[in-house]
């Protein structure tokens, strides 16, 4: 009998199978690091030139098209795109989109600068307002330019939407606790508390209890992620993360619903408590049980064969535009995850690796040119879009997260301002919308324009091909 593989081994020889199979059909290459710059700027550059419309005239900016019916987009999308790019900026070093995704970002702030603008009122939820608040968290994270200072900071505005989701004023005595999942109680959805909505603002806790050095976050935290598990959302066997209950049903009918999104945003808080309590044995191992009971998990659920697999829907056919965005959080979750609890990333690393190498190979369907695809473990395409694009940029630029810094904290050369007091009224929303008028569409555009000239740079993206 021959003697088997060390896990190493079998790794490298996945990987190597796979590298030979998929250079017959993708057009993209991650085998050198230069080669991954290359591809994640090309698929950067499709993604925002296709599916990216807010920096043309009569354009909303830092919006993508929507939200239905009148385009495929809700807002979130665009919060979450943002983030993306500046994972990409932080991989890879290339700064072609930073004057973009500052302008975007500070467009969509709302009155109040807490991510809770008057015209997204009819679909604002607080997973919605929570991923704009995570994407500006990860800005202060990798030290991603400043804003000018006239302008609200990266740190105060993920402190604002931390602030409204944690006030006394987002929570009620149903269920025991935890925030709904959409803010105006008129929405649809109103009645019901689900795991993404607590996750965002579980996660905001964590990395912000890191980031400050402040415990009151870390409560937050705490508390979130207990009503979680008491209220059994989180599987006390398996650690499989559920969708949500209505408030009606005293949450006691959950719906067993897993996305892979649910599983990643918890990985990731859980690591960032991990890395937080160091220096408190017992605490640091509770979270490193749920660090590990989370991943395994995930890896089990969301991987068929070492790739990223939504199995809720894609096996059916049925994911939503939502759902088609989920896999590029996932690996970029699980990648900074790896960062702050180093001991995953053994087990992490590799996955993310043979999964990106299935993603590129989506990336030349021929009906679409070199757009990506979505059914990376195989089967029938559901087309593109820029959730699609999303999940590659993410697969790719994060195979680089060995070869750049962690996240940094306030006394590890942070160099975002902050502001406790940031985002003292949760029910700011409760403003009238404001119309969309001409004015306003061109005001974007010069709003754009401004701070681009500030930061260095005006749209040279949109005149850079491939």
């Amino acid at each position: 009998m021959k003697p088997s593989l060390t896990a190493a081994q079998a790794v490298g020889a996945v990987l190597a199978v796979a590298s030979v199979a998929n250079a017959q059909v993708s057009p993209y290459s991650i085998d050198t690091p230069d080669a991954i710059k290359k591809t994640s700027a090309q698929v950067a550059w499709d993604m925002l030139k296709i599916y990216y419309r807010g920096n043309q005239t009569g354009q909303i900016l830092g919006m993508l098209p929507g939200p239905p019916p009148v385009g495929d987009y809700y807002w979130w999308e665009a919060g979450a795109m943002w983030g993306t790019l500046i994972d990409y900026w932080h991989f890879t070093g290339d700064a072609s989109y930073n004057s973009e995704i500052m302008a975007s970002m500070l467009f969509q702030t709302g009155d109040d600068n807490n991510y809770m603008p008057a015209n997204e009122t009819k679909s604002l939820g607080n997973d919605d307002q929570g991923f704009w608040g995570m994407s500006a968290m990860l800005a202060a994270e990798t030290k991603f330019p400043n804003p000018p200072k006239d302008k609200p900071q990266w740190l105060a505005l993920a402190q604002a939407v931390f602030n409204t989701q944690a006030s006394p004023d987002r929570h009620d005595g149903t269920c025991g606790g935890g925030i709904r999942w959409q803010i105006p109680f008129a929405n649809a959805g109103y009645g019901y508390k689900n795991s993404i909505a607590n996750g965002c603002l579980f996660n905001l806790g964590a990395r912000l209890a890191r980031y400050t050095g402040n415990q009151t976050y870390a409560d937050v935290a705490n508390q979130t992620f207990d009503w979680i598990w008491k209220i059994g959302f989180m599987d006390h066997n398996t650690y499989a993360v559920y969708d949500g209950a209505t408030v009606d049903t005293g949450c006691k009918e959950i719906n067993k619903a897993e996305f892979s999104f649910n599983n990643a945003i918890y990985l990731q808080g859980a690591a960032f408590m991990y890395n937080f309590t160091e220096g408190q044995p017992d605490v640091q191992a509770q979270w490193k049980a749920r660090i590990d009971g989370l991943l395994d998990h995930g890896m089990k659920m969301f991987f068929k064969n070492g790739v990223a697999y939504e199995p809720a829907c894609e096996g059916a056919g049925t994911c939503t535009t939502d759902m088609l965005s989920f896999k590029g959080y996932v690996h970029r979750w699980y990648a900074q995850a790896a960062q702050v609890a180093p001991y995953i990333a053994p087990k992490v690393l590799p996955l993310l690796q043979s999964s990106a190498r299935a993603a590129i190979a989506t990336c030349n369907l021929v009906d679409y040119g070199r757009q990506c695809g979505f059914n990376w473990a195989g089967g029938k395409s559901v087309g593109t879009g820029c959730g699609q694009q999303m999940n590659v940029l993410g697969a790719t630029s994060s195979l680089l997260v060995t070869q750049v810094d962690g996240p940094v904290t306030a006394k590890t050369g942070g160099i975002s301002e902050g502001d406790p007091n940031a985002g003292q009224d949760p029910n700011s929303f409760e403003r009238k919308p404001k119309p969309i008028t001409t004015a306003d569409k061109a005001g974007a555009g010069i709003v754009t324009f401004l701070l681009i000239a500030i930061a260095g740079g005006v749209f040279g993206w949109m005149s850079f091909g491939f």
